[in-house]
């Protein structure tokens, strides 16, 4: 079942990727726009609501929010986001950006009779790119690089970032 779930998102990526680069493809002029979609780049699998600002078009802000309130193994993170676009191609905005953000995570005992909240805090840094399809020129579609830490419950985890456009977010711009 893992495997199969790869093949298909390297698939879907693949082909997302390959339209990116072509010519029916552009970039999008983000300044003074409100985007709204989800992503999943917490250390721990979580959905999130996102929303990014851009005020200006080099500069964009970015708030992702995630809960699962799941009996005994409920998870709670929020993060924020600073971007900088760095260079634009005919269809891509390449960006640099960071992250800070909290976390809470309900985790059950050795013996599974009851839980414990466990809470930390998530640091990201981060290149990525986002694009463009014609006929859908409100919806950007990002994938992303990076590294990461995450402190929970006094333990330290470093871990390297790569995302496609279902974990690193698909979002409709206004």
């Amino acid at each position: 079942m893992h495997l199969l779930k790869t093949l298909l998102t390297t698939g879907l990526f693949s082909i997302l990727l390959s339209a990116a680069f072509s010519t029916s493809c552009f970039a999008k002029e983000l300044g003074n726009r409100l985007g709204v979609g989800y992503t999943d780049q917490f250390s721990e699998p979580m959905p999130s609501l996102a929303l990014r600002y851009w005020p200006d078009p080099k500069l964009g802000f970015g708030a992702d929010l995630g809960v699962d309130t799941q009996e005994d193994n409920a998870k709670f993170g929020f993060m924020v986001k600073l971007y900088r676009i760095i260079f634009t191609e005919d269809n891509l905005n390449f960006y640099m950006g960071t992250g800070a953000g909290l976390i809470t995570l309900e985790v059950p005992n050795a013996a599974n009779t009851s839980t414990s909240s466990d809470s930390g805090f998530e640091l990201t840094g981060f290149c990525g790119g986002e694009f463009f399809f014609t006929g859908l020129e409100n919806l950007g579609f990002s994938f992303e690089a990076g590294v990461g830490v995450t402190s929970i419950d006094s333990q330290v985890r470093f871990r390297t970032i790569g995302q496609g456009p279902m974990k690193a977010g698909i979002i409709f711009y206004f």
